[in-house]
């Protein structure tokens, strides 16, 4: 079922969830767009303007870690003054309520964890912005440290122990994170309804877990402002403003 009207998606949605045991939500940027996090893959978006910075450039050259940061800079203030929006409240409230173990996340926000889900509940697929890590020896540092020290110099600092600091996130050109893939995959096997909330459904091998928990027998529903490849094969699909379709879930 493919519906653009947001009651009909409320009631379906609902329906297949208390009629469901475990429910896995996947987001993406879309679900975060209203707290002001900019989509980076849109037209218009960050990506449109820079192309993003491959991790082996940001290894091998001083001036790619400089100009890394520099943009990261720049986004401080959308990151820094984000609040969780009516999406992440509602996906919240399934997990306190017992109905989602956890929530698979693209998104590098923290969003999640700031509307109330444990830390050890988000698995973060592409990994974390508000903080920092040494690439050699994982030490953490956070982002206004960094800040300091790059405004004093113009450089972007190294870590005590030599190695080159990172937001704390995967790169293009980055391996993806072992623990957290595996995590989710065992999670997307375990749900009886996967909901992949603002997604486009195009980077792998991220994508491809609602295709794993279809084919394993789940339900899917689709919720995106635009159409994904998947719209086809999922129980249920939602073209409208996720904060509206998921507000009802927030005190549900």
């Amino acid at each position: 079922m493919i519906t653009t009207d947001v009651e009909t998606g409320r009631r379906r949605l609902l329906a297949l969830i208390e009629d469901s045991d475990v429910v896995l939500p996947f987001t993406g940027a879309g679900i975060s767009t209203e707290c002001g996090i900019p989509d980076f893959r849109s037209p218009g978006g960050v990506w449109t303007k820079n192309a993003p910075i491959d991790f082996r450039d940001f290894v091998a050259r001083r001036e790619m870690r400089d100009e890394a940061w520099r943009r990261r800079f720049v986004l401080e203030e959308q990151f820094g003054a984000a609040r969780p929006g009516r999406g992440h409240h509602a996906l919240a409230g399934l997990w306190r309520a017992g109905k989602a173990p956890a929530v698979v996340t693209q998104n590098i926000d923290n969003l999640h964890q700031a509307s109330g889900v444990a830390a050890q509940d988000v698995v973060e697929l592409h990994g974390n912005t508000t903080y920092a890590l040494c690439l050699s020896c994982a030490a953490r540092y956070e982002i206004a440290w960094v800040k300091e020290r790059f405004d004093a110099t113009g450089h972007a600092p190294d870590c005590a122990c030599g190695g080159h600091i990172k937001t704390a996130t995967v790169s293009f050109g980055q391996a993806m994170p072992e623990a957290e893939m595996r995590r989710a995959e065992e999670l997307t096997l375990r749900c009886d309804l996967f909901i992949a909330i603002g997604s486009s459904l195009v980077v792998w091998p991220a994508a491809g877990f609602p295709l794993l928990a279809k084919r394993n027998g789940a339900r899917l529903v689709i919720l995106n402002r635009e159409s994904t490849e998947f719209d086809e094969i999922a129980d249920l699909v939602v073209h409208a403003d996720i904060g509206n379709v998921l507000a009802p879930l927030v005190s549900h």
